[in-house]
């Protein structure tokens, strides 16, 4: 990984692209909030980025290969596809506590 080979980002390329690989991770991010709520992009931004870093290490070698590591990755993808916001749904919990309900709220004075 470009990170444990910057030695403390003393060696210049793999810092530039550590610092380039977080530029487009960043940017990623950023646009997925524009139509995801921030809590489901940034779930899904760590799980992209845990699958792909343990897949990296074992198919470089600096992590052993485990059918359990394998395994519980899978489950890591599967939990993040499982969190796709639904379409048909209203986004947040608006349909469950409208704003005049949610719990320690106040309804405003009309």
């Amino acid at each position: 990984m470009p990170l444990d080979r910057s030695q403390g980002f003393t060696q210049p390329v793999p810092t530039i692209v550590f610092i380039a690989a977080l530029a487009a991770s960043m940017l990623g991010l950023s646009h997925a909030v524009r139509t995801i709520p921030l809590g489901t992009a940034y779930a899904v931004w760590v799980g992209i980025g845990a699958a792909l870093t343990v897949a990296w290490g074992v198919i470089s070698g600096t992590e052993s290969f485990s059918w359990a590591k394998i395994l519980l990755i899978a489950g890591l993808v599967a939990c993040v596809v499982g969190l796709r916001p639904d379409r048909s749904a209203s986004s947040g919990m608006a349909h469950v506590f409208p704003m005049s309900s949610a719990p320690g709220m106040r309804p405003s004075a009309q």
